[in-house]
């Protein structure tokens, strides 16, 4: 990833569906160049051009989060199989007391515990979860992809200054 490439991130961050054309003139270089960038973001999985709905205006009234315990050597089992259920809007692995953070849209708390009592509780290898029901979605930030290019930056000055 290059400049080019952050500053065609950070376009489309704030519009994705903005036109090519109207990211060249502003980066100044072709359309082409932008259309094969783009093309390439998507092709290594750096970039999905996705349309983001909030989820309590469509009709899911028990949106969650659901922290995820899987017992040792049952991890990528118990992710094949969750990530399967339609739900699920976003997987997680991480650190802490938890293996798994899985966001997941509900029609209602019927559908939600459902998911998680009759579905969720049932992989083989799951040993335990807790449920935070997202009451109301504020925003959805994009990162500041700035701080990635200044992260690169300041490492190339320290090794340069060294």
């Amino acid at each position: 990833m290059d400049d080019l490439d952050f500053s065609i991130l950070i376009q489309l961050q704030e519009d994705g569906r903005k036109p090519f054309t109207e990211i060249a003139k502003a980066l100044r270089v072709t359309e082409g160049t932008v259309r094969n960038r783009v093309a390439k973001l998507v092709a290594d999985k750096t970039l999905r051009i996705i349309g983001l709905v909030d989820p309590h205006r469509v009709g899911f009234d028990a949106p969650a989060l659901i922290s995820v315990s899987v017992q040792p050597g049952m991890l990528e089992s118990a992710v094949a199989n969750i990530k399967k259920f339609p739900e699920v809007s976003y997987l997680l692995l991480v650190a802490g007391e938890f293996d798994l953070i899985v966001e997941v849209m509900c029609r209602d708390r019927e559908h939600l515990t459902d998911l998680i009592t009759q579905r969720i509780h049932q992989v083989p290898g799951v040993s335990g979860t807790h449920t935070l029901m997202i009451l109301h979605t504020y925003e959805v930030i994009q990162p500041d992809l700035q701080l990635v290019k200044r992260s690169k930056t300041d490492g190339k000055s320290r090794k340069e200054a060294a």
